[in-house]
């Protein structure tokens, strides 16, 4: 029954994505230069990924919008892309979250914090040294849009039709009951959207992670390749980094982990969530959609190919805040409220 409901919630995913490029194509041209001119700026664009994702602990949610918007004409790929990067921010508060379950053991804490925010400072790092990158060279524009074309080229985009035909009479009847109306689409594409994610989540998390949990021990994590290769997997079976680095937080805390073999688990998790922006752009058949899905995955691993030789530098943030965080336990909530809402909010508010 769960897989059933998983087959239905994935169909529903896909038609909340289409829905929302008919929904973008229905408001017109007057409402994508709106949206052109809103990520007109790549730093407004960076910190409305952050605080968005923020909002809705869910990177999957964002990138999967912002493919559909791509698809429908309404943001280009070079305003998506630090968007992307934001979202890879704030995706991580929701592990930071878990640890705080922990603040009242000191030991506990450490481990555990330590662990949630050695994402943050990972993605945080990644941002600091490609952003500027990006903006200068465009270098994730181009090669995604070169494994794009690739992709078309060997017929990739042609491969996801049936996925388009199959959605259509679920649109079209959608249409019917609601008319031509932009903001009813784009309501109810977002409405579908949030619940087959989240519930997608749901009956994944039952099917895979209670079969898995009980070899959640240093067998798994012997190597950092092992562990890197177990975080894609398992983040790729229940598309959502949020769940799958949250569930090694408790068994850092415990001290079954350590920071060190928890660290490419992370790392393989920020592949893996890939994922979903990826069958999102796929069912939309657009190349402009495909690309920011490229664009997300190259992202990653251009920040991994930094950051794991580098590794010492985030892990020991990561252990300082926590060291920092155990002596007043107002720390770690000023730095969640700062980092992933306060901050960028403000440098929104004063860049509009």
């Amino acid at each position: 029954m769960r897989f059933l409901a998983f087959l239905l919630l994935l169909y529903l995913f896909f038609v909340s994505i289409a829905m929302m490029g008919t929904a973008f194509k229905f408001f017109g041209r007057g409402f994508a230069e709106t949206l052109l001119r809103t990520t007109s700026s790549p730093f407004l664009s960076l910190f409305v990924g952050i605080l968005t994702t923020s909002l809705v602990q869910s990177s999957s949610t964002v990138t999967s919008i912002v493919v559909g918007i791509v698809a429908a004409g309404g943001i280009t790929v070079e305003g998506a892309i630090p968007i992307i990067m934001g979202a890879n921010i704030g995706t991580s508060i929701t592990n930071t979250l878990v640890a705080t379950g922990h603040i009242y053991n000191k030991d506990e804490f450490r481990r555990a914090f330590a662990t949630s925010t050695v994402h943050d400072f990972f993605n945080v790092l990644a941002v600091i040294v490609l952003f500027p990158l990006q903006l200068t060279t465009d270098f994730l524009g181009k090669s995604s849009a070169y494994f794009a074309d690739e992709f078309k080229g060997i017929g990739g985009l042609e491969l996801v039709n049936p996925l388009q035909d199959i959605v259509k009479p679920a649109i079209s009847m959608v249409v019917s009951l609601v008319g031509e109306s932009g903001i009813i689409l784009l309501l109810l594409s977002l409405l579908f959207l949030f619940l087959s994610l989240r519930y997608i989540v749901v009956n994944l998390k039952a099917l895979v992670i209670g079969k898995i949990e009980a070899f959640f021990d240093k067998t798994l994590f012997k190597t950092g390749l092992r562990a890197f290769i177990v975080g894609i997997v398992l983040t790729v079976l229940v598309q959502s980094s949020s769940i799958t680095t949250s569930l090694v937080v408790p068994l850092a805390g415990a001290g079954i982990l350590t920071l060190n073999q928890i660290f490419p688990f992370t790392l393989g998790a920020n592949i893996g969530t890939t994922i979903t922006a990826m069958l999102a752009a796929l069912v939309t058949g657009q190349v402009a959609a495909v690309t920011v899905a490229f664009a997300h995955l190259l992202f990653n691993v251009s920040g991994i190919a930094i950051f794991w030789p580098l590794k010492r530098i985030p892990i020991f943030l990561a252990e300082t805040l926590a060291r920092y965080s155990i002596r007043s336990k107002v720390i770690p909530f000023v730095y969640i409220a700062v980092v992933f809402f306060l901050f960028p909010l403000v440098l929104i508010y004063l860049m509009e």
